[in-house]
């Protein structure tokens, strides 16, 4: 009986390593969409951003200050706060903000505060008399934004037997930094339902 039950198991383990535990990868456009868990992912992340970007451009904000400053804005992406139920990378979200930013051509970017301090150390280096002094960046030539640009990820969660709707509430604020005034404020909307299968082999 032992015997037979030491084989059942070795033959088991090798029926579950050859079919159920094997691995298989399929390589797939960056720009399909894929929905597996149903959690905020890629395509939410660059969908949204570049929906959100598009409104925020074509508000009267962005036309007052062309014809009072004569010039394009300059704006800077601040904080995007996770406040959903799940992990975010919120960076990957701001990534994708100043490429629509920048690709739109209406609007002027800098650099964040993080970069920035990468910028000036860089800076300071070429002062230390290893550069060649017609090729030295000068402190004090930075362009100043006008603008600042910070947002929070939302989220509301109704589950019950294996099926659960998720609402995403991404908000986004275009903030004066001269005055605190906000310009522009936008919001946006995902809802999924999601239906667990029972596990099969």
């Amino acid at each position: 009986m032992t015997k037979f039950f030491v084989f059942i198991t070795v033959c088991l383990a090798i029926t579950l390593t050859s079919t159920g535990c094997s691995t298989k990868v399929k390589r797939t456009p960056v720009e399909q969409t894929i929905d597996i868990s149903g959690k905020w992912n890629d395509t939410d992340s660059r969908l949204v951003a570049e929906e959100m970007i598009q409104d925020g451009l074509n508000r009267p904000w962005l036309e007052r200050f062309k014809e009072k400053k004569e010039r394009t804005p300059v704006i800077i992406v601040g904080s995007v706060k996770n406040r959903s139920h799940e992990h975010i990378n919120s960076q990957l979200f701001i990534k994708d903000l100043e490429r629509a930013l920048i690709n739109s051509g209406e609007v002027r970017f800098v650099a964040s505060a993080e970069e920035r301090g990468e910028l000036r150390n860089e800076r300071s280096a070429q002062q230390e008399g290893f550069t060649a002094e017609e090729t030295i960046k000068e402190f004090g030539r930075e362009t100043g934004a006008d603008f600042m640009l910070q947002g929070s990820i939302n989220s509301v969660k109704d589950e019950l037997k294996g099926r659960y709707v998720i609402l995403y509430q991404v908000n986004l604020e275009l903030i004066d930094l001269t005055t605190n005034e906000k310009v522009w404020i936008g919001q946006k909307e995902i809802k999924k339902y999601v239906k667990k299968r029972a596990f099969t082999l």
